[in-house]
């Protein structure tokens, strides 16, 4: 029995193989992403995962705890995020007028720009470093079982599902 519970600690051979396949990928993905847009438009990645996701939101408005769970951020750390954002005029956060207990984070005209005008480098980085290196035959295989994975992080993970996830 002790055997069979110190296997279950540790992946198999070919779990960590694709574990660690994934984190290097995830990382190094960041990074490059990271730099490209810092680079190009002194955007963070952070920034523009909250900018996009504002972006493809109703009125580019949504209420911050949708947001976060959109993301997949704590509220809290969002909240920080979202005051820096602020400052720098790419975004607005206030009460919600329909229920004043609720914030709205918006997207503003300089943020709308400012996210326009970083897209084609980092979709140009991403086309580049994530599809190039993909077979034409690959790409669906490789959609299914993220979806699946997600699908798994949101059935077993703590985040509330965000609600462009809902109707699923």
């Amino acid at each position: 029995m002790a055997g069979k519970a110190r296997d279950q600690q540790w992946l198999d051979d070919e779990q960590a193989r694709a574990w660690l396949a994934y984190m290097r990928v995830q990382l190094r993905l960041a990074y490059e992403m990271n730099r490209q847009l810092q680079a190009d438009s002194g955007l963070s990645l952070s920034d523009y995962d909250v900018l996009n996701a504002l972006s493809s939101a109703p009125g580019g408005c949504m209420q911050i705890t949708s947001l976060a769970a959109t993301i997949g951020w704590e509220r809290s750390r969002l909240s920080h995020h979202v005051k820096r954002m602020s400052r720098r005029g790419l975004v607005t956060s206030d009460l919600a007028p329909s229920d004043r207990r609720v914030t709205e984070v918006s997207l503003t005209v300089q943020g709308r720009h400012t996210l326009a005008g970083a897209a084609p480098g980092h979709v140009a980085l991403v086309r580049r470093l994530f599809f190039d290196g993909l077979s034409k035959e690959s790409l669906p295989q490789l959609s299914k079982a993220l979806e699946t994975i997600y699908e798994n992080i949101l059935a077993n993970g703590t985040l509330p599902r965000p609600d462009v996830d809902r109707e699923r």
